[in-house]
């Protein structure tokens, strides 16, 4: 990606709205949008947007795991699966 290029102010963006949309959608390449010479904001395609969300949410539960083995709450992984056979086999 080359970045220089994915950069556009607002008066581009409000001026070919559609055009930047569809380019988007294409590429997958998200645009970053100035204001006064500062970006403001960044639009990107609503797969790209997902894939992230996703892989956020991924990230935050093994966050959670470290943080559960680092205070010790864990358990032998044959404990676990023994009990799920008890639950499931009921």
């Amino acid at each position: 990606m080359k970045l220089s290029e994915q950069i556009k102010p607002i008066s581009y963006f409000k001026d070919n709205a559609a055009k930047a949309i569809s380019d988007i959608t294409a590429s997958r390449e998200p645009l970053i949008i100035t204001q006064n010479g500062e970006a403001t904001c960044v639009v990107q395609d609503i797969k790209s947007y997902e894939e992230e969300r996703n892989t956020i949410a991924l990230l935050k539960i093994l966050a959670m795991g470290r943080k559960q083995i680092a205070a010790g709450k864990v358990r032998p992984a044959r404990a676990v699966f023994a009990e799920l056979d008890k639950t499931i086999l009921k």
